[in-house]
């Protein structure tokens, strides 16, 4: 008997030629947990992956893209799960409450969109730092450790400077803040491709306040994943 590494309900385990022999994964949480994650399907926005957007662009992609120094430094954001209550539960316990087991939930559907959206081999992972205020206080990088659920080279050229949370500004506050990072190493990412690592994508700022650093250091092309799209 396992339990949900979520809820920590008993769990019975499936029996078959497949499971015995390790060819599944095992499962981490309950069916009910399990229904409770959305995947993002249908069509999306071609550039920051906001579902139900059927003309080409979100109304935030068409602004972000008009703004001077920002046109064309995201190529593309694709997330594997839609932000629903649940979801806000299970992402405030694992940053904010410390639970960093639970990044393991995600480890196969992180892996099957890098390998959806990001076939190549060629990419380096950059996941998004926190200041070392807040990285002190949690113990641990969220991204980083969704990056170390994908079998590619991981790179830490940034530094975080804003201590202040993300998600107690206002959506204007996060689109019109000057620049959140600054890049220490620039000979990591010239002429490489990187995909941005992140746990949320709300408004963009924070991944193409990234992806402006690393396209002035020569970057061959940013791209992102991140787990939830709100």
């Amino acid at each position: 008997m396992t339990k949900c590494l979520y809820c920590f309900a008993d769990m019975e385990p499936s029996i078959s030629w497949r499971t015995i022999f390790s060819l599944l994964p095992q499962e981490l949480v309950c069916d009910e947990c399990r229904q409770k994650f959305v995947l993002i399907e249908g069509p999306v926005c071609s550039i920051c992956g906001r579902p139900g957007i059927h003309d080409h662009l979100c109304e935030d992609c068409h602004r972000w893209e008009q703004q001077e120094g920002f046109q064309g430094v995201l190529l593309k954001n694709r997330s594997v799960y839609l932000y629903n209550d649940f979801m806000r539960e299970v992402l405030s316990q694992f940053k904010f409450r410390g639970d960093a087991i639970l990044s393991e939930i995600f480890r196969t559907s992180f892996q099957d969109a890098r390998k959806r959206y990001f076939p190549q081999h060629d990419f380096l992972l950059l996941p998004i730092p926190l200041s070392q205020k807040r990285l002190y206080e949690r113990g641990f990088n969220q991204a980083k450790l969704l990056a170390q659920l994908l079998d590619l080279p991981i790179i830490e050229p940034l530094t975080k400077l804003d201590s202040e949370k993300q998600s107690k500004k206002s959506r204007i506050e996060r689109i019109s803040i000057a620049n959140m990072f600054s890049l220490k190493n620039s000979h990591e990412v010239k002429e490489r491709h990187i995909i941005i690592i992140d746990d949320l994508y709300t408004t963009g700022t924070t991944i193409r306040h990234a992806a402006k650093l690393l396209k002035e250091a020569g970057a061959k092309s940013i791209q992102s994943l991140t787990l939830i799209r709100s």
